[in-house]
């Protein structure tokens, strides 16, 4: 396990940089799916997969990754971001985003890819490259989630030890009767047919995750998490899969690791994680204990905390002879 990043490489992320080229994939009648790619069009293929579920991607995710070297793929799942319907449940599933994943796969005409994503990227990079593991080269993931109960049980109540005013506003906006099943008020607020309803939930509960993603408080994530397209988004959707267990097997992902464990991996995990503990990453790296581990010692859940970004950058860069070769 190493704690520090490796000063031979690389740790600054790159500069701000500019898709080369962005679609839009029609997935059903009803979705269609953003998709973008930057950095070098003949370089190795890594495809970003963004959190949530429902946080949709940004332009500033493309800077983990040395544009010279890697053709970097980004898209939003269904229902984020440039998605649209945006926030739309409906024939939304991991079944279907593992799907949609293949379908630009094949509509870029890429071979394989390496998988880069956290917290329910991580998830989404897990259970695409159990369904697909001769389309992977390597997974770096990052601030763990898995999906189980227990993790959805401590984001709604145990996160409340540490963040007890977060929690408070989260908790306050239903009345005091419904607080026992925080789950169920919120799906009701944020499926409500009056629009005004919806948004003020998603608001409250995309703060509460805001509030909690980072060691030291961060003005701008809490803006960024209560953006009204980002709230709705995230909030409606991370809902809905967190009310059908993100549609796995309970502990489904730890049951398929034998499926990717020839391939290269890496796990990145603030120590001091709220959203998604270090128990998770831990149980991860005891099924995969090929895989790479790295636990940042003063950060919390977010990618921009400076000692994750240094880390992910790290990795990117410390992956190249591997995916070069």
């Amino acid at each position: 396990m190493n704690a520090s990043p490796d000063s031979s490489v690389r740790t600054d992320i790159y500069p701000e940089l500019a898709p080369a080229v962005s679609g839009r994939l029609a997935l059903d009648p009803l979705h269609e799916m953003y998709w973008e790619i930057s950095g070098n069009q003949q370089g190795v293929p890594v495809l970003f997969l963004h959190g949530g579920p429902g946080a949709g991607a940004s332009a500033a995710h493309r800077r983990f990754f040395d544009p010279a070297f890697y053709r970097v793929v980004m898209l939003d799942q269904r229902g984020a971001g440039r998605s649209t319907p945006l926030g739309e449940t409906h024939d939304n599933t991991t079944q279907h985003l593992i799907a949609d994943i293949e379908r630009l796969r094949k509509h870029l005409e890429i071979d394989k890819w390496c998988l880069f994503g956290g917290s329910w990227g991580s998830t989404l990079a897990l259970a695409y490259a159990q369904a697909h593991p001769n389309r992977c080269t390597a997974l770096v993931l990052r601030g763990i989630f898995l999906s189980t109960k227990s993790e959805i049980d401590w984001f709604l109540y145990g996160m409340r030890l540490f963040f007890p005013e977060a929690w408070q506003a989260f908790a306050g906006h239903v009345p005091e009767n419904e607080r026992h099943d925080l789950l169920g008020a919120y799906s009701r607020r944020l499926n409500d047919d009056d629009p005004r309803i919806r948004v003020s939930a998603a608001i409250h509960w995309s703060a509460y995750e805001g509030s909690c993603s980072t060691l030291l408080a961060s003005a701008s994530t809490l803006a960024h998490f209560t953006d009204e397209g980002v709230a709705l988004g995230l909030a409606r959707i991370e809902a809905h899969y967190f009310v059908n267990g993100s549609f796995l097997k309970e502990n489904e992902l730890l049951s398929g690791i034998s499926r990717i464990r020839h391939l290269p991996g890496v796990i990145i995990q603030g120590r001091y994680d709220m959203v998604c503990p270090i128990g998770t990453a831990n149980a991860l790296h005891d099924a995969w204990p090929e895989a790479s581990y790295v636990v940042v010692a003063d950060a919390g859940h977010s990618a921009w905390e400076p000692g994750i970004s240094a880390q992910l950058v790290t990795a990117m860069e410390k992956l190249k002879r591997t995916l070069a070769s």
